[in-house]
């Protein structure tokens, strides 16, 4: 999501008109009379329930099914969603006009009502919300006080004016506030339904606001996902029915992909790049995204809480090997953790970069001599990955690397995504497989993420500075000096090195010459479905 640096002085007004986002069918173009798309996704969903989603695989269900105040267009701008139009005169008070005909899948009315319940119940402890934390990164009044129990959920900086005016107090100016709007975490519920039993989210209970609505779900096989006659664009609407299939191998996705079985991957197997692209030319894509691929240390127990193992086993990744060798599709080798594309970074140069592999492993290896390992003592630990062709080869590669720079002895674990995922928030773990596809286009939506009390801090590092540098950022006046402050917390993270940022994401995937309208340039890979539509083949 990108923001513009003028709203800092001068109110924000934006409306919806001539800015609906929807399928954009161009004139003289033929439809394919079936209009059905088949969408890979890499695990079955862990909930549909936007608050307790926690990756991409549920997301991009979620996106279909409902739908917040804004949306993104094809280039990650943010465009009207539910809000007709917002503004705020000192970035600290938003006001957001929803749209009249804004409806649930039962027919009756989206209000502003629905977005304060929603919020708040994002933030109440009791929900368990693995994204609460994201209301308190956005600044909402209280949010944080209400995460940690010191505030009640009815305090929430979010009220409803009418039933088609929603307004939101910050604890100080976010000039990008609406951008963070976007994010699936604050999509609202309908409190009917969720209200209504424990299976709320089943396909014929789901009552959302989104484009389509949930009609079959055979866990692990299938979701399909049908229009909602309801929605207030449903009209610009083609597509008319869309399955998502939940197929964590790669290889076996691509190969349903070449007998015609599926429209679109969410990706591909990486050594099969130059052959794809020599048989499918046209078909595959590969373009910049906002990601980080990385490994998290648990900073807190085993010999990972210690700095010095930390950074040896982070200086022995050959960056430059695995970006241009393993994996081979454009990645860039990450030298920070914040990608390079990201809106208003400008990074240092890294001392890792600056240094030859070989220079760095030598460091590493005085480094694990000083914390008490060598020849006569190996340094042991297990390294944890969700199951995954793609994750099994880096990590055979960096366990290759480990071994043989540093003589350690490596322990590879792969876990089904929702073992792995009770495994990472438990820290069951010494090394584990992560990545952070930016949620708005600003470098805090990455570093934040290493914060002390964000709930998504995988390896649990704390560091008083760093959080002091962060919030620091969030108070500059000048993108100089946010930049400034962005920089000074990466160099923390390289020196202490609570994860190991690999490489920087592509946003490989394979798509049928037919399909049209899914946004590839989209930097964040947001995609709604209403987007897209097939012409005649």
């Amino acid at each position: 999501m990108r923001h513009s640096v003028s709203v800092t002085c001068c109110a924000l007004l934006v409306s919806s008109f001539s800015l609906a986002y929807a399928a954009d069918v161009p004139d003289g173009m033929v439809l394919a009379e079936k209009q059905e798309l088949v969408r890979h996704i890499k695990d079955e969903p862990a909930s549909l329930e936007p608050a307790k989603a926690v990756g991409l695989p549920e997301i991009q269900v979620i996106r279909d099914l409902f739908e917040g105040l804004v949306n993104q267009n094809e280039k990650g701008e943010i465009i009207p969603g539910v809000a007709s139009q917002w503004k705020s005169n000192d970035n600290r008070i938003w006001t957001f006009t929803l749209r009249d005909n804004a409806q649930w899948a039962d027919g009756t009315p989206v209000t502003a009502q629905d977005f304060v319940y929603s919020w708040q119940r994002l933030v109440d402890p009791k929900t368990l919300s693995p994204f609460a934390w994201f209301a308190a990164l956005a600044g909402i009044t209280n949010a944080q006080a209400i995460i940690d129990g010191k505030a009640t959920p009815d305090q929430l900086g979010v009220s409803a004016v009418d039933a088609h005016t929603l307004r939101i107090q910050l604890d100080k100016p976010l000039p990008w506030f609406a951008s963070l709007t976007a994010n699936f975490a604050f999509y609202p519920v309908q409190k009917a339904n969720v209200e209504s039993g424990k299976d709320w989210t089943k396909p014929g209970k789901l009552i959302g606001n989104g484009a389509y609505v949930l009609k079959e779900r055979v866990v692990n096989e299938k979701l399909v996902v049908v229009p909602n006659t309801y929605y207030w664009d449903n009209a610009k609407t083609v597509l008319q029915k869309v399955t998502f299939l939940p197929i964590n191998q790669e290889s076996a996705a691509t190969k349903r992909y070449l007998a015609g079985d599926i429209d679109i991957t969410e990706s591909f197997p990486k050594n099969m790049y130059q052959k794809l692209l020599k048989d499918i030319p046209g078909q595959v894509y590969t373009p910049p995204q906002l990601g980080t691929y990385y490994y998290a240390f648990n900073t807190q127990k085993g010999p990972t809480a210690d700095s010095r193992v930390r950074l040896a086993l982070s200086m022995t990744i050959d960056r430059r090997l695995m970006a241009e060798k393993v994996l081979g599709t454009g990645e860039k080798p990450a030298w920070h953790f914040t990608p390079d594309v990201t809106a208003g970074f400008t990074p240092d140069l890294s001392p890792f970069e600056q240094m030859s592999q070989e220079e760095l492993n030598a460091q590493a290896k005085t480094l694990l001599r000083a914390a008490g390992y060598g020849s006569q003592k190996p340094l042991k630990l297990t390294l944890l990955y969700n199951t995954s062709e793609n994750h099994q080869k880096i990590a055979i590669a960096v366990a290759s690397m480990w071994k043989k720079n540093l003589g350690v002895d490596v322990k590879l674990q792969n876990q089904e995504w929702k073992t792995y995922i009770d495994s990472r928030n438990t820290g069951n773990f010494d090394v584990i497989r992560a990545s952070w596809v930016g949620d708005y286009n600003e470098p805090s939506t990455f570093l934040s993420l290493l914060t002390s009390t964000h709930t998504g801090n995988i390896s649990r590092f704390a560091n008083p500075a760093y959080d002091k540098i962060l919030m620091q950022a969030t108070m500059e006046n000048t993108a100089e000096a946010r930049n400034a402050d962005y920089n000074a917390a990466e160099k923390i993270l390289t020196e202490q090195a609570p994860i190991a940022p690999i490489y920087q994401y592509t946003n490989g995937r394979l798509i049928k010459p037919w399909v049209k309208g899914y946004p590839i340039t989209n930097p964040e890979d947001v995609a709604y479905s209403r987007t897209i539509y097939i012409v005649k083949h």
